[in-house]
């Protein structure tokens, strides 16, 4: 190829990537029962929606939790803050667009709302790319697992009236389902009272299953934790997940060296710097962290590179049918954390796709980008604003 014909497709392809729009707006989500983790009652999800169009046509998406109110923060981010810098600039620039929006929102960001605001474009820019390139977001990115990946059930939340046997009946409705792996909700009541109901979480599954444990920052001291976990031990649990607030890093790293149960954390962690602590501290054998939390894609693979090298493993949290996609092309991935139902992760309500799963695995999406859109008459229905 000479260089004019080489200089014109370059041109071709800028032209084509050219960035037209960025749209996104807020929709509010109610769940259909109050649920409660350890220390919060959610009533409604807030979720920020984000549409990138390019010259050529073709629309990237990008979406994340931006939490139970207050929603229009993040969206405000990304119109205020992020779009005019994207407009007419190519969607193919991504690590480029990353690095400059970062530097943009030194002063409002580096974690929370504005980080949230940043992973959403991230998002939809590689999907665009994806779909430009007629390729599934896995194998764009780079897939290592042909067409299944391995998931656990998330559930075991707090409901009024919720007893341990309900509980243990709902683990080993996943079971049945196919799951290998589950996870359940603690930290809310007594240690006496948490052991009730792992203990009945375990003999419902049997011994084979995985029970994962989540405190969603539980608690605020070493000691506390501790008599909780030595507790939990005799039901082997694989992991506890957030058992302190994601400041308290030194916690973690204390925690780990005392409990033989692998701590796990990062999901609502942002940036590679923050996760770099956790890696130095040992404070965690496996990162959780969320791609439309810590910075988008491009973010999350750095995270996991460097979680690589110290032998750490990636389980990301929530939103698997982002996740999906991260699992299937990252070699220190292992599980997607999978919601069977509606009723919690309610962001399956707004998508005009759910994945397919069978004996615990989830189907990689096959169609172009994430492989799936949003459903626009949900987004409607549960719009708190426009698109703009």
């Amino acid at each position: 190829m000479n260089q004019a014909i080489a200089e014109h497709l370059q041109a071709s392809y800028q032209s084509a990537s050219r960035i037209v729009s960025v749209d996104a707006r807020t929709v509010r989500v109610p769940l259909d029962r109050h649920t409660a983790f350890s220390s919060r009652v959610v009533v409604a999800r807030d979720y920020t929606v984000v549409r990138v169009k390019t010259a050529d046509g073709h629309e990237g998406i990008g979406f994340c939790y931006s939490g139970s109110r207050a929603g229009m923060l993040v969206t405000c981010a990304v119109r205020e803050l992020f779009a005019p810098l994207l407009r007419d600039r190519s969607s193919l620039d991504v690590e480029g667009l990353w690095r400059e929006m970062y530097q943009e929102s030194l002063l409002q960001g580096r974690a929370g709302c504005v980080m949230r605001a940043l992973s959403i474009i991230d998002i939809a820019l590689w999907d665009r790319n994806a779909r430009a390139a007629g390729l599934p977001l896995s194998r764009y990115i780079g897939a290592t697992s042909a067409d299944r990946v391995p998931a656990y059930a998330s559930g075991g939340y707090y409901v009024d009236g919720k007893t341990p046997g309900h509980l243990g009946e709902e683990m080993a409705s996943y079971v049945a389902l196919g799951f290998r792996a589950v996870k359940m909700k603690v930290g809310r009541l007594d240690p006496r009272a948490e052991e009730a109901r792992v203990k009945a979480a375990r003999a419902a599954i049997g011994d084979d299953v995985l029970l994962m444990l989540d405190a969603n920052n539980a608690w605020s001291d070493v000691p506390t934790a501790l008599e909780h976990l030595r507790r939990y031990e005799r039901y082997d649990p694989y992991w506890i997940e957030e058992p302190f607030s994601p400041d308290d890093i030194e916690s973690h790293a204390q925690l780990a060296k005392r409990t033989p149960v692998t701590v796990a954390t990062g999901e609502i962690e942002a940036g590679r710097w923050r996760h770099q602590e956790l890696l130095d501290k040992r404070a965690a054998m496996i990162l959780q962290s969320d791609a439309a939390v810590c910075g988008g894609i491009s973010e999350w693979r750095r995270i996991a590179a460097a979680a690589a090298a110290v032998g750490v493993t990636m389980c990301p949290h929530w939103f698997h049918d982002l996740h999906v996609h991260l699992v299937a092309s990252t070699t220190n991935a292992r599980y997607v954390e999978y919601f069977p139902d509606d009723q919690v992760l309610n962001f399956r309500r707004l998508v005009d796709t759910q994945l397919e799963f069978a004996d615990g695995m989830l189907k990689v999406p096959t169609g172009a980008g994430l492989g799936f859109g949003f459903d626009h008459a949900a987004l409607e229905r549960y719009a708190v604003d426009a698109w703009a």
